[in-house]
C-alpha cells in the first residue's frame, strides 16, 4: 500500500477496496487536524448568547445606567470634602505666609522706631551736656566774681603759684599785678618772692586777681581774663569773664 502526502502535512487516506476513486475534494479529516473546530448543531444560530457575549455587547453599544439619588448625594457630598479639604489648605498656607510677612514688617517698623529713639536720644544728650556746660560756665564765672570781690587776698596766692611755676634757673624774674593787688601780694607772698628774688612792681593794665610774670627763660601768664578762658575752654565754652568783652 502506498499513500502520498500533500504539502502542509495532510496525509491522504486511501479509499476502500472496491470504492470509487474519490474526488480530491472528499476526504476523510482527522480529529486532530480539525483544531478548534466542532460541528454544527441546530439552533446554534438561533440559541441565546452566552453570559459573556453578552456582557460584551452591553460594554460596547449600552449605556452605562444612570446614578440614583443617593449615589448623586454621596457624589456632592465627597466633592464638598474635597473641596474643604483643598481649601483649608490654601487657608493655612496663606495664613503662615501673611504671619511671616506681618512679623517681618512688624520688625522693621519696630527697628525704624528704635533707631529714630536712639537717634533721638543721641541729640537729647547733646543738649542737655551743652545745656550743663553752658549752666556750670555761668555759675563757675559768678562764683569767681564774687570770690575776686569779696576775698581779693587770693591774688596773692596766685602770684606765690606763678612763681613757682617759673624754672630754676630762670633769672631776672618781674611780678606785675594790679596797682590795687600791689599791697595784698607783696604781704601775702613776701616769703615765696624773695625766695626767688622777684621783683614786685604795678601793672594798671592788669585786671585785678592776675598776675603777669616775666624772666630771661620766658613769660607766665595768670591774668585773671587768660585762666578764665582756659577753665571755659575746658568745659566747651567761649563765654568770656566779662560780659563787655568781645
Amino acid at each position: 500500500m502506498s499513500s502520498s502526502s500533500k504539502p502542509g502535512g495532510f496525509r491522504n487516506v486511501p479509499p476502500p477496496a472496491g470504492a470509487k476513486a474519490a474526488s480530491p475534494y472528499q476526504r476523510f479529516i482527522p480529529r486532530e487536524e480539525l483544531g478548534d473546530f466542532a460541528s454544527w448543531q441546530p439552533g446554534t444560530f438561533g440559541a441565546a448568547p452566552t453570559a459573556g457575549a453578552a456582557a460584551a455587547a452591553g460594554a460596547a453599544g449600552t449605556p452605562a445606567p444612570e446614578p440614583s439619588a443617593a449615589e448623586w448625594q454621596e457624589r456632592v457630598a465627597a466633592a464638598r470634602h474635597a473641596g474643604y479639604q483643598d481649601g483649608y489648605r490654601d487657608g493655612l498656607v496663606a495664613l503662615e505666609s501673611f504671619k511671616q510677612n506681618f512679623a517681618q514688617q512688624a520688625m522693621a517698623q519696630v527697628g525704624a522706631l528704635l533707631e529714630g529713639f536712639d537717634q533721638q536720644l543721641q541729640a537729647l544728650d547733646g543738649e542737655i551736656a551743652a545745656a550743663l556746660g553752658a549752666t556750670a560756665v555761668q555759675l563757675a564765672r559768678q562764683v569767681l566774681r564774687a570770690e575776686l570781690a569779696q576775698r581779693p587776698e587770693l591774688v596773692a596766692t596766685v602770684a606765690a603759684e606763678a612763681v613757682g611755676a617759673v624754672m630754676l634757673s630762670a633769672r631776672h624774674i618781674a611780678v606785675q599785678v594790679h596797682p590795687q593787688d600791689l599791697p595784698l601780694v607783696a604781704e601775702g607772698a613776701a616769703e615765696a618772692l624773695a625766695a626767688r628774688g622777684a621783683r614786685l612792681a604795678a601793672n594798671p593794665s592788669i585786671a585785678r586777681g592776675g598776675v603777669l610774670v616775666h624772666s630771661d627763660v620766658g613769660d607766665i601768664d595768670a591774668r585773671i581774663g587768660v585762666r578764665w578762658a582756659q577753665a571755659a575752654a575746658a568745659l566747651g565754652s567761649a563765654l568770656p569773664l566779662d560780659e563787655a568783652a568781645p
